[in-house]
């Protein structure tokens, strides 16, 4: 198929989508996708490091932290 035939097709379906979505209100529920929710605060709680020491998530406070969980199964 000619790549300006389906151009034209997926236009066409997309100008069809358009004025229902926003007849709808809000077009991104007319499109299924769901808006994030605001972050919340992570409950506190304390690991050991690889040395055995604990280490608190409170001592990151204010910083970025990338918590990486693993399983080996």
């Amino acid at each position: 198929m000619n790549r300006g035939i389906v151009g034209l097709v997926l236009a066409g379906l997309l100008a069809a989508a358009l004025p229902a979505a926003r007849a709808a209100g809000d077009p991104w529920a007319a499109l299924g996708v769901t808006k994030a929710t605001p972050p919340a605060e992570a409950p506190g709680f304390t690991l050991p490091d690889l040395d055995g020491r604990p280490v608190s998530l409170e001592a990151f406070r204010g910083r970025v932290v990338l918590l990486y969980f693993w399983a080996t199964w």
